[in-house]
């Protein structure tokens, strides 16, 4: 038996607790990222929808908004504010129950692109990670604890 230099060793010993922690790591079954991944970002866009209606009307600051802060290049300010009020409050109640969660995922993420690009250009970090949770869903579905998946949706 030869003996290995005790640099090689400490390697050796480095990598075992690398490949080990993974093995552990690896037995995580997705529905709890994914469920992580749909209710934090819905929560966010949840918060932001309440924000733009006042009753069962859009709040004239969110008209305002529209017109003024979040003035996008092809889209008239009044119908943007109507789209994404509706968008906002529709799509992060279906992320969050877990029903067209790679559709639900996928307008988020379109929304998110576009707030990114002509809103908040230097707010990267956080729409970034709203899209890497976005991209995880449409990629690999939204887990077992889902309605999708009760209702058997998505595989």
């Amino acid at each position: 038996m030869t003996t290995r230099p005790d640099g090689a060793q400490a390697l050796g010993r480095i990598r075992h607790m690398i490949v080990a922690g993974n093995a552990i790591a690896g037995r995580l079954p997705w529905s709890v990222p994914a469920l992580l991944a749909r209710l934090i970002p819905a929560w966010v866009f949840w918060s932001s929808a309440r924000t733009k209606v006042d009753g069962f009307a859009i709040a004239d600051s969110t008209w305002w908004l529209f017109e003024n802060e979040y003035a996008l290049p092809l889209i008239p300010a009044a119908a943007a504010a109507v789209l994404a009020t509706l968008a906002e409050h529709v799509f992060s109640v279906a992320l969050a129950l877990g029903i067209a969660t790679r559709a639900s995922a996928a307008a988020l993420l379109g929304m998110t692109v576009v707030i990114q690009i002509f809103v908040y250009p230097s707010a990267w970090v956080t729409h970034g990670l709203w899209a890497a949770c976005f991209l995880a869903l449409v990629a690999k579905g939204p887990g077992a604890m889902s309605l999708d998946r009760l209702l058997r949706l998505d595989r």
